[in-house]
């Protein structure tokens, strides 16, 4: 959301909630704008495009229906990994995650919600991966990593060597992509098997660190240099996958913005900082 509000030039102040009963049900992020609050993500991007708050302006319908299709396939492919990654590998949950949310939560209840949150996490990484011929969690958990590295293949053919997804101006996909990426990519975890193969993919990490960079002003150092796996038949699946699920889309959104809306901010040139990298809140928090 903070990545959409930059790229879509949205007045966006965030401000820290005391009240950490809203995470019980499930309210943060929470948008205030005068007297109207509006929860949930999806509700929160429509709300800033109605009010002319447009990321997607110059897009045409053809790549208004890719965005549809590619955040589908992050959510379906590589949420269950970063889920998983974050709430459900124990070293991380324990040595990270856990810690991290607790130090933002007053007490008692830093001792009850990551704990909330765990049981949730596992629930869904079960209930949309956990049928046959998948019996055994073990099984669960190398299908949701090979899922993820699918994906990340597809991302990082898809974004080649360009800035951006589409072009020289970030929009809805590509804080999209960020949202998912950057956590995996820069959090300090003991586990790290997620992240040794995003840090294979030199093209998907220069992205993270360009937006930021250049959106919200953390210096980074250089990109790990790696060589990108071949893309396989099960890519070239994905690819036929989200090709089909962009024309249905198409077909039925062809009137996606029409109406007049606030140009995209465009950056200049890109100039990276030589040296070491800043501490940014994605770093690891002891408890």
């Amino acid at each position: 959301l903070q990545a959409y509000a930059k790229f879509s030039g949205a007045p966006l102040t965030v401000n820290t909630i005391n009240n950490s009963w809203r995470a019980l049900k499930g309210d943060v992020p929470v948008l205030i704008s005068e007297d109207i609050v509006i929860s949930q993500p999806a509700k929160i991007l429509n709300f800033l495009r109605k009010q002319k708050y447009n990321a997607d302006y110059e897009l045409s319908a053809k790549q208004g229906a890719d965005t549809l299709a590619y955040i589908a396939l992050l959510e379906e492919k590589l949420l269950p990994a970063l889920l998983h990654t974050f709430w459900v590998e124990t070293e991380n949950y324990c040595s990270v995650t856990k810690p991290w949310f607790a130090s933002r939560i007053p007490f008692p209840l830093s001792l009850y919600l990551p704990g909330k949150v765990y049981r949730e996490a596992l629930n869904r990484i079960l209930l949309t991966r956990g049928g046959p011929p998948l019996y055994s969690f073990a099984e669960v958990e190398a299908q949701i990593h090979r899922d993820a590295k699918e994906c990340l293949n597809l991302l990082s053919k898809r974004l080649g060597t360009s800035r951006f997804f589409f072009g020289h101006t970030p929009t809805t996909l590509d804080a999209f992509v960020f949202g998912f990426l950057a956590p995996i990519y820069k959090v300090s975890f003991p586990r790290v098997q997620l992240q040794e193969h995003v840090k294979q993919l030199p093209n998907l990490c220069r992205f993270c660190d360009d937006i930021l960079t250049c959106y919200f002003g953390l210096t980074v150092s250089g990109h790990t240099p790696a060589g990108q796996d071949t893309a396989d038949a099960n890519l070239q699946k994905l690819t036929q996958l989200v090709n089909k699920e962009s024309n249905l889309i198409e077909k039925m959104d062809d009137n996606l913005r029409k109406s007049p809306q606030h140009p995209p901010r465009k950056l200049t040139t890109l100039k990276l900082a030589a040296g070491g990298e800043q501490s940014s809140p994605l770093n690891l928090l002891s408890p």
